[in-house]
């Protein structure tokens, strides 16, 4: 049986995907990895470099590893005024 994780989506990256989360089965080595492949799923523009990672409600590095269980949110830069 796989591990899965939650991901959590914001903003731009909300619209494009349709849904606000979704449980995904780990299968990348880091949470960069992670997002490649709901960029891959989702057709996101953003570039990884553009976007702030966080695992349950903390700031992450991009090649932390994901763990079963944990939400993960991909941020993209807020706009607005």
């Amino acid at each position: 049986m796989m591990a899965t994780l939650t991901l959590l989506y914001f903003a731009s990256l909300r619209e494009r995907a349709g849904v606000a989360s979704e449980t995904v089965d780990i299968a990348a080595a880091d949470l960069a990895g992670l997002y490649g492949d709901a960029q891959a799923r989702h057709g996101f523009s953003w570039p990884r470099e553009h976007l702030r990672v966080a695992v349950d409600g903390e700031f992450a590095r991009w090649d932390d590893a994901p763990k079963a269980g944990s939400e993960v949110a991909f941020i993209p830069p807020v706009s607005g005024g």
